[in-house]
Order: structure tokens, then sequence, then C-alpha cells
């Protein structure tokens, strides 16, 4: 039986399929070269930046990693090497651009890249413990700065830009890590979390944050729950992709029904079953 995955283009244009229906499909979005690193730079291209006056970097979520690349483990594996942190001699990939496919020599060369780069970013959302979104270093730091420019806060941003983020990769900081590894004091402290480069996990705890999400994750939030109530709504809880993606998005889809799609499929919300008009969506019988 042959396992190969369809991707959403050909899907979204309607090609032809095997006439005879499938199994369950576990990632129907697959990409050919199985790299988080170009999963991400894919996903990023879905970001609706104009949405957010470009104010925002270019968010993806580890979930809809999941729908590109076909092993949770090994994405899991690379994106944790993404944000190993290590000095570096200043080289690195253009922030936001998506990559071709690769052969395997090259995808595991640019793995190895990402890791000694610290390349991407990965920040908690919040809406849910699971929920972690991924940006590029780079548009990070570059929308950071612009959002603190002239602000009371601004030294203190950026000497954590220059400190911290390039010497750690972690999603979260300790008070001890803040003040005697990186030599800030409580004032600093509370002005990065004023700036919204910092909030609070718990005492003397807080997460890496991209100042002014809060309107993405709520844009996000309720996305989500409106594609998969189109789903829902569909006779026996079941829609074609091409179908879905091509209807128009209710309006509280402000990201775009295709950054939806890929975070339903990978944070598993539907089964994916291959029929002989294309990829069913399919919600979980519970």
């Amino acid at each position: 039986m042959s396992r190969k995955r369809h991707r959403l283009v050909p899907e979204t244009f309607g090609l032809k399929r095997r006439r005879e229906r499938g199994p369950v499909e576990e990632h129907p979005l697959r990409g050919e070269s199985g790299s988080a690193r170009a999963a991400v730079a894919e996903l990023v291209q879905l970001f609706p930046r104009g949405l957010f006056e470009d104010a925002l970097p270019p968010i993806a979520l580890r979930s809809q990693v999941y729908s590109l690349v076909p092993d949770r483990t090994v994405a899991d594996r690379q994106l944790v090497r993404g944000v190993r942190a290590t000095k570096t001699d200043g080289r690195r990939f253009p922030a936001s651009r998506a990559l071709p496919r690769s052969p395997i020599a090259q995808t595991l060369s640019r793995q190895k890249e990402l890791q000694e780069q610290g390349e991407i970013r990965i920040i908690q959302l919040g809406f849910d413990l699971d929920a972690h979104g991924i940006i590029f270093t780079e548009d990070y730091r570059t929308r950071v700065l612009k959002a603190c420019d002239g602000r009371s806060y601004a030294a203190a941003v950026q000497k954590f830009l220059a400190s911290v983020l390039p010497a750690c990769g972690d999603l979260s900081f300790q008070q001890d890590q803040m003040t005697q590894t990186f030599g800030f004091r409580d004032p600093e402290i509370t002005q990065l979390v004023n700036a919204g480069v910092l909030t609070v996990r718990d005492a003397g705890s807080w997460w890496l944050a991209v100042p002014g999400a809060g309107r993405f994750i709520k844009y996000f939030v309720k996305g989500r729950q409106a594609v998969l109530g189109m789903v829902r709504k569909a006779k026996y809880r079941e829609l074609l992709l091409s179908e879905l993606l091509g209807r128009r998005a209710p309006a509280a889809v402000r990201l775009g029904l295709a950054y939806h799609v890929h975070d339903l499929i990978g944070a598993q919300l539907v089964d994916c079953v291959s029929t002989t008009s294309g990829t069913l969506l399919r919600l979980p019988e519970t």
C-alpha cells in the first residue's frame, strides 16, 4: 500500500488522486525533506503580517510543524537543536525565507547550521501548555527592537537581546539566572515584563514572550474553533480538504484557513482519510 502523503497545494488545485479509499493518514501535508527548519520556513509564509501591521514576527506553531514533518520525535529534536544558542561568527540564514526542497545531505548540513546558530526561538503561547510558537530569531530581534524604540525600557530590552538571547535557548528564565548569570537588576526585569519581552510564569520565573502577541493568540484560538466548527457542521462531521480550503473563511478566521488547517492536522484535532476525491478531514470519534 502506498504511503505517499499529499501536499496542501496540489490538494487545493484538485489534482487527480487514486480512486480507491485508503487508511487514515497521519501526515497528509508532509514536506519531502522532513526538515523542521524547512517546515517552519513554509509555515511563516502563511502568517498574515499585514493583519498586525508587520509589528509581530511571523509565528508558526509546533503543531503546524507536525503536519509537515512525519516523525514528531525527529521534529522535536530538530527544533531543540534550532534553539540551542552558541556564539557564532554572525552568519545566518535570511530570516523567514522559504527553502527549496533539498537532498538529504544538504538538509543535514542546514540542520547542523541551525543547531550551531540558534536560528529559532520557541515561546509558550499561554492558552495551552502544549501551545508553542516558533519564531526565527532575527525576526524576533528586529520586531522587539522596533517595538521598544524610544521607550523607557529600551536599554533593558537591548541588554536582554544582546546578552540573554544569544546565550540561552530556554523557554523560561529563573531569578538567579537573570540576576547572577546575566547581571540584571530587579528593576530591569520589571522593565522587560512591561516591555512584553517576558511574562510572569510564577514567583521568580518568567516566560520568553513576544510584545503584542496577545492579539495573535486571541485570533488563533477563535479561528481554530471556527474552522473546527466548519468540519463539525458538515455532513457526517467530515469535509474534503480541497473543499474546506476553497470556502470563504468565516469572519472569525483572521489568520487564514490554510494556517489553521496545518494546526488542526498536526494537533490531531481532525483525522485525515485518503479517498478517491482527495484527503478527507474527519472529526475523531469521541
